[in-house]
């Protein structure tokens, strides 16, 4: 859906990338030909020759389907996806609220907030919206984010969270 969306505004190359073959399929079945590669890939053990098969597309947009903080994503495979984007190309995610705020204090919390206030990232728009309600009739909120990647998070970034694990 997130590709269908992307070609409907214009955008001419698109990548998929998941870490389970049904995706892929799925894909394939559903909206065939909206992507021009697709891959199958666990970003925490990334093999060599599929991470420079994707930088040969020189991609310069990242955008997640699924929010970050909740282990769909863990921070090693978006950090992997993040280097592997063009300098001053795009980055888009969404994010729980909670995970941008001061009272968080898990290792995911203060290493988004740090990426976010970071030199790696610099943040052109950030919105809070409904994301959905709760079980039990509560509004739940998240923001997203749109911003430009300027450098590639180095090494050690993670371990400062303790969030080396995938």
């Amino acid at each position: 859906m997130m590709g269908e969306a992307l070609k409907k505004h214009g955008v001419s190359r698109l990548i998929g990338v998941d870490i389970i073959d049904e995706a892929q399929q799925a894909t394939e079945r559903d909206r065939p030909g909206i992507y021009d590669a697709y891959y199958v890939a666990d970003f925490c053990n990334l093999n060599e020759d599929v991470h420079d098969e994707i930088a040969s597309w020189m991609p310069d947009c990242l955008t997640t389907v699924a929010a970050l903080g909740f282990g769909d994503i863990p921070p090693r495979a978006f950090f992997t996806a993040f280097n592997l984007i063009e300098s001053e190309g795009w980055v888009a995610f969404n994010i729980k609220e909670t995970f941008l705020d001061h009272t968080d204090t898990s290792g995911f919390s203060r290493m988004i907030r740090e990426l976010i206030f970071s030199k790696y990232l610099d943040i052109y728009h950030l919105e809070r919206y409904r994301h959905r309600m709760s079980m039990d009739g509560k509004p739940l909120y998240y923001f997203g984010l749109a911003g430009r990647k300027h450098a590639d998070i180095p090494d050690g970034f993670l371990e400062k969270f303790d969030l080396t694990s995938c």
